[in-house]
């Protein structure tokens, strides 16, 4: 949860030179702008004065999201406020100072919190007012930090600084496929994993320009490998994000991007999440089936972790599913993990279903699962994901390990 402490900067001189019913408008007005700036299911009060109180719920688990998450309440609440007041025929201009806390359920008391916000508060004043600022510094870093990043892909984006890599799929000793994942290119950092930039493409819906790139180049090696005997069956499998599907366009993308690079749809696999299954199933069930229409498969990632009904499971589109690597980490020691695995392998035959296990790294839970009866592999015992050149060469070599002269 956050909690933002909001103070309007200068208020007294309003109510000493304009009088406290003009003043009195004011605060109503600000206290209207206020409370539609924020979303529904927080709270919104005022504590007296001109000092607002904004309570915000259900914020991420991780500190820096969750105050990248308040800080956005926080601009919005800001940019509304600076916005001109027309009252009584006459225009007035009002700034405010928030203080920001971001706290958890271990928290001592309101009075805590509330006295963390103020000092925040008075330091958001001593900034030079019309700002923000966090109580705690290392979450004002993180918050700088995410912010300048957000700055960063944006560049990167325009500038074309990312990167596909391969991971190879195996089936029966057989390279049958490769997951894409995005790298990025960093002009100063070098390369830089998803994990560390992801979740701020999401927050700040950079994810679309990023994820229509990833497909879009995915199709294009699809096309460059129809003409090589040893790639032209190879699949690439994308990971689309929830927000990317969710586009009212989607379809059209993936198949202007198809039409475009002339790749071959049955030769693309979109990896869906389970979360992708909470909101609008129907939609999702749409979306899929004219896409499978095309050509397309899918599969579905993660599985297991989530909590898709297996009533709508059913009726998807999909030819796979994927056992969560959480599973195949523990799936030697812990008799719960090979459980679930059986069973999503149980469910995969049963239902017609293709099972991939990913995050396979020893020979040893490769033996249990094919043991288990899945034969498709993706993980560190065969390869990290690799650049397209580094892919070639592994696949070349895997070949003639499989084809001793």
């Amino acid at each position: 949860m956050a909690l933002l402490l909001v103070d309007l900067d200068h208020f007294k001189i309003f109510n000493d030179t304009l009088g406290h019913q003009t003043g009195d408008l004011l605060l109503k007005e600000v206290a209207r702008r206020v409370a539609a700036s924020v979303h529904e299911g927080d709270t919104v009060c005022r504590l007296g004065g001109d000092e607002f109180v904004v309570m915000i719920e259900n914020l991420s688990n991780v500190a820096e999201e969750a105050a990248a998450q308040a800080k956005a309440v926080g601009e919005h609440v800001l940019a509304a406020i600076d916005r001109p007041y027309s009252i009584e025929n006459r225009e007035y201009l009002l700034t405010a100072s928030i203080g920001i806390t971001v706290f958890g359920s271990h928290q001592k008391s309101v009075d805590d919190v509330l006295q963390k916000a103020d000092i925040a508060m008075d330091q958001a004043k001593a900034a030079g007012r019309n700002t923000l600022r966090f109580f705690s510094p290392a979450l004002q870093t993180a918050v700088n930090a995410r912010a300048a990043m957000e700055v960063e892909l944006r560049q990167a984006i325009k500038t074309n600084q990312f990167q596909l890599y391969y991971q190879p799929q195996v089936e029966r000793g057989r390279v049958t496929g490769a997951e894409a994942l995005i790298r990025w290119n960093h002009p100063t950092r070098g390369l830089v994993m998803p994990d560390d930039f992801i979740s701020v493409a999401e927050e700040s819906r950079l994810i679309l320009p990023m994820g229509n790139w990833v497909l879009e180049t995915a199709c294009e090696q699809i096309t460059a490998w129809a003409d090589r005997t040893q790639t032209s069956s190879l699949s690439i499998a994308v990971n689309i994000s929830a927000l990317q599907f969710r586009q009212p366009e989607f379809v059209q993308q993936v198949l202007s991007a198809l039409s475009r690079t002339g790749a071959n749809p049955k030769n693309l696999r979109l990896e869906l999440t389970e979360s992708m299954l909470v909101e609008d199933i129907e939609e999702v069930i749409a979306k899929m089936t004219e896409l499978r229409s095309h050509g397309l498969r899918f599969s579905l990632d993660d599985f297991g972790t989530g909590y898709s009904s297996l009533a709508y499971l059913k009726r998807l589109s999909l030819d796979r599913l994927k056992i969560d690597r959480s599973f195949v980490r523990d799936i030697l020691a812990d008799s719960t993990s090979r459980a679930i695995a059986q069973t999503i392998i149980s469910l995969g035959k049963a239902m017609g279903l293709s099972v991939i296990a990913e995050g396979v790294e020893t020979e040893e839970q490769r033996s249990l699962l094919t043991a288990l009866g899945c034969h498709s592999f993706q993980g560190f015992l065969f390869s990290h994901p690799l650049p397209l050149d580094q892919f070639h060469a592994f696949l070349k070599g895997f070949a003639k390990s499989k084809n001793p002269r």
